[in-house]
This record gives C-alpha cells, sequence and structure tokens, in this order.
C-alpha cells in the first residue's frame, strides 16, 4: 500500500503548485463527429442475422460485418462482459489507452473503439446505450469503463500465493479466440488485450487513486449498441465476478450469460464509409 503520510514536508509553494489548472491531453474538438441520426436510421428495417449466447464464466466469438450492428444484452440477472475487438483479418485490435485518452474512462453513445497503431481509426461506434442514465456517482463510479485491463489468472495467482483459476476473463478470451480462429492457446494468448468492461461499475478512490468496482446497475433488457465501422471479430468474456458487487476470479459469485445479436440493415447510414487507416506517414523522422 501506499505510505498514507508522506515522507517530505511540503514546500512553501505547495498550494499555488496544486492549483494549477489541469489542461485537457486530447481536446476532443476535432475528431471526426459520428453521425448518430445517420446511423439510428440505418436500423429502420434491419434483419437480425445471428445470436450468441456467451455461458456464465465463459467466453464466446462473434463476426460483424462493416455497416452492421451488433448488440450486447444482460438477459437473466446482473452480469458484466469483458470485450476484445478485432479486425476480422486480426491486424488490429482495440487500443482501450488510447480510446480512454480520447473519450475518458467510461464510454457511451457517440463514443467509438479505436484500433492499435499504425492504423488508428475506429472499429466501432456506440449507438445506443440503456445505462447512460447512470452517470456519475457519489463514490466516483460510472459504466462501461476503458481502465481496468481484464480478470487474469498471473494476478490471481500473485494474490492468492498461487491459486490457480482459468475462468478468468483473461483466459476465456484466449480459449475462445484460439477456437474461433483455430490457433493454440499461446499464440490465442498474444493477441488478447486490455478491454472494455461492458457493464461493469468502475473507478477510483479518492484518497488512495485505487481502482475500485462496484456492484453493476445493469438488469435484464439493457443493453449496449455498436456500429461495425469494419469488419470484426468480438470476443466477449461474461466475467466470473457477475456484477462485480463483491469479488472476481472466483466461483462464489453469481454469474449470469449475456446475449450478443447482430443486424444487418437494408441499407448503409446515409454517407457512410468504413475508416481508412491513420494518415500518419510513419517516417518517425528518420
Amino acid at each position: 500500500m501506499k505510505p498514507t503520510i508522506p515522507e517530505f514536508s511540503p514546500p512553501a509553494d505547495a498550494a499555488a503548485r496544486r492549483a494549477i489548472r489541469p489542461v485537457i491531453c486530447y481536446p476532443p474538438e476535432t475528431l471526426p463527429v459520428p453521425d448518430l441520426a445517420s446511423y439510428r436510421a440505418a436500423r429502420e428495417g434491419w434483419v437480425k442475422t445471428a445470436e450468441v449466447i456467451v455461458p456464465a464464466r465463459a467466453a464466446a466469438s462473434f463476426e460483424v460485418p462493416a455497416g452492421h450492428f451488433f448488440r450486447i444484452t444482460s438477459i437473466e440477472g446482473p452480469q458484466v462482459g469483458d470485450l476484445n475487438l478485432f479486425s476480422a483479418d486480426l491486424s488490429e485490435r482495440f487500443y482501450s489507452g488510447k480510446t480512454r485518452a480520447l473519450h475518458g474512462t467510461h464510454l457511451s453513445t457517440g463514443d467509438r473503439l479505436w484500433s492499435s497503431f499504425p492504423s488508428l481509426r475506429p472499429m466501432a461506434t456506440i449507438t445506443a446505450d440503456t445505462l447512460d442514465w447512470y452517470g456519475f456517482d457519489g463514490d466516483g463510479g460510472s459504466v462501461h469503463d476503458v481502465i481496468g485491463t481484464r480478470c487474469d489468472p498471473y494476478t490471481h495467482c500473485l494474490l492468492s500465493d498461487g491459486g490457480q483459476y482459468h475462468h478468468c476473463c483473461h483466459s476465456n478470451l484466449t480459449r475462445a479466440l484460439a477456437a474461433a480462429r483455430g490457433l493454440d492457446l499461446p499464440a490465442a494468448e498474444a493477441l488478447v488485450h486490455d478491454v472494455l468492461n461492458v457493464f461493469m461499475c468502475t473507478g477510483f478512490t479518492r484518497d488512495t487513486g485505487q481502482y475500485f468496482m462496484k456492484a453493476s446497475p445493469v438488469r435484464p433488457g439493457d443493453c449496449l449498441e455498436f456500429f461495425a465501422e469494419m469488419d470484426l471479430l468480438g470476443v466477449l468474456s461474461a466475467c466470473p465476478g457477475g456484477d462485480c458487487g463483491s469479488e472476481h476470479s472466483s466461483d462464489m459469485a453469481r454469474c449470469f450469460p449475456l446475449l450478443v445479436e447482430t443486424f444487418r440493415p437494408s441499407a448503409p447510414p446515409a454517407g457512410w464509409a468504413s475508416p481508412p487507416a491513420n494518415g500518419y506517414d510513419r517516417s518517425h523522422g528518420g
């Protein structure tokens, strides 16, 4: 734990140093703005093309063609999910850190999930969020975070004095990706990456700055909906923490399945085109 009492006395100008105003690192005003009205109009007459049930404490994969929608829904009880997105050819992966830097710690309608370098382009756009009413609570918690990495067996082993647990989201995602693309487990594990924590309620404590979780407000029928900006492979784990109100990496929490549905619109959104790769020339000053 961090020491609660500083080792060093504050300087005479400590108050002035703390009073310096923050500056937003990446002002969003110049980001391309998704045309949500056009996306939503494209729902008219859409056709459901597939559905996948993600079992409790396990993961499943799904494919979404560019220009289609997918929706993650709570169906039996409060449950959070860890989402990895890949381009269909696995050359691009969801970049949670840059998504966080561009949109904030928690995502909602209109935010985008950005891909890894060197492409750095939108992979999916959030088009509906039935939990957008939650906002930030009195603890500083909110839903759909891009700050947690995913529960994993390595941290579990570290914190449980050698415990071996195989239903952590990292392992679930690894197995599901391996099955989806015919990879061996080491090759799949190397591709698994930090997630969007769908429905999870999280934040940082104000006194120690520690990552916390609390019981998700999600209930059956709540959903998070996306528009695929490119051909996607999704892998979703129904976290062994259930609603993450008590613990994760455990078989003790009540867990429930999640539903993933994909939809084909009758026509693409007006004016839509799949985003090109980032325009940086990759010379790096060389």
